[in-house]
């Protein structure tokens, strides 16, 4: 009897739970079914975007003209130079060696022009006293010229060796920064067909550029004398902005992918951007004004059919193109509308033509009944997203 008690309590119980529960819920608001949103008028932008590197304007490679080895460096990086200050010393040993030879071998030259200039003079008196020939007249004019010409080559030897000791001292070709500086003291630099590069001077880091590379899909949007603005990871809550100097046309392919350089200038006078950044390049390429906007998930939003409901949900995309579908939501119930699309971002499209106006409700989503709970009662809503 007790236990027949019991059970007969904790029916009584269960049974009265479940009424309470019907009746508190049949007493709270009706949840919307759809998800809504207010047609209204504004601005809406495209945008596309980039990822670039900051590197100066100009970067000037400081090589060498002769080979040695580097006996003393007068700049380190982030030193600032002018024209003609000392960037680095080679030893000139060998160089002072050959410029002695060559001043050597000059005054020979000189000797021997002198020597040669007499026998000519001594050999005009012979011939005109007729105690020489003609042809050894010739002889002596000849000498003399082969000593001038001799004379010439000296000179220019020893030119050239005064150069190349002159050139053992290494010199800022224009005013700058160095951003890199490629030997050390007692390191070997060699002279051939192409010409090492031993400091890397920036010309001004006042003025930057961004290389940056753009999908072919975007590249037919972008104009020189556009503004750019961009951010770095150096300076995260600050944006920069620059303006599109140039859109090479050398095409760059890396795994089927083409993309375009698009050189970017930038006013830099504080200096806080640096060679090497990364910088995220947004550019507004185009935008309508005071338009009707209709929100993108109102175009991806399709209805839920009776078929849909307790079975796997079906996704439906905005297809690119001048037309599409909005629902407006009148009496509870959304109404089919076609429109004429135009410009379009992230979030909203332009309403180029359509019967659809401000302030109208327009359907963006839609809450759907979960058919598993809907016969407990439990009334269990899902979001069905889009």
């Amino acid at each position: 009897m007790t236990m027949m008690r019991s059970l007969l309590l904790l029916i009584v119980l269960a049974g009265g739970g479940t009424w309470g529960w019907q009746q508190w819920s049949a007493n709270q608001p009706a949840t919307p079914r759809y998800q809504s949103e207010v047609l209204r008028r504004g601005d809406v932008v495209r945008r596309v975007s980039a990822n670039g590197t900051l590197n100066p304007v100009t970067i000037v490679n400081v090589g060498t003209q002769v080979s040695g080895t580097v006996r003393t460096i007068h700049v380190d990086f982030n030193a600032k130079v002018a024209p003609g200050d000392k960037l680095l010393e080679l030893d000139d040993s060998l160089l002072h060696a050959q410029a002695r030879q060559s001043l050597a071998s000059l005054k020979s030259a000189q000797a021997a022009l002198d020597l040669a200039r007499a026998n000519q003079q001594r050999s005009q008196a012979l011939l005109a006293q007729d105690y020489i020939s003609r042809q050894e007249m010739d002889q002596s004019v000849q000498a003399y010229r082969s000593a001038v010409a001799q004379l010439e080559l000296a000179q220019a030897q020893a030119d050239k060796d005064q150069i190349n000791l002159k050139n053992s001292v290494i010199r800022s070709p224009v005013s700058g920064v160095v951003i890199d500086r490629m030997v050390d003291v007692g390191q070997t630099v060699a002279a051939s067909f192409q010409t090492p590069t031993l400091i890397r001077i920036a010309q001004d880091l006042a003025q930057m550029q961004i290389d940056a590379n753009f999908a072919e899909a975007d590249i037919g949007y972008i104009k020189a004398g556009q503004i750019a603005h961009f951010t770095v990871d150096a300076w995260p809550d600050r944006s920069f902005v620059g303006t599109v100097r140039q859109v090479r046309l050398n095409a760059t392919v890396q795994q089927n992918v083409v993309t375009y350089d698009v050189v970017i200038a930038v006013d830099n006078p504080e200096q806080r951007l640096m060679p090497g950044m990364t910088a995220y390049v947004t550019l507004a390429v185009d935008q309508r004004q005071d338009v009707l906007l209709l929100p993108n998930a109102a175009l991806r939003y399709k209805p839920v059919t009776q078929q849909e409901q307790g079975t796997t949900e079906k996704r439906s995309r905005k297809k690119d193109g001048a037309s599409g579908i909005v629902h407006l939501l009148e009496n509870d119930q959304p109404r089919a509308v076609s429109v004429t699309l135009g410009l379009s971002d992230q979030r909203y499209t332009e309403m180029v033509d359509g019967e659809v106006t401000p302030g109208q409700v327009v359907v963006t989503g839609e809450r759907v009944t979960d058919q598993r709970t809907a016969g407990s009662g439990g009334g269990l809503l899902r979001m069905r997203m889009f």
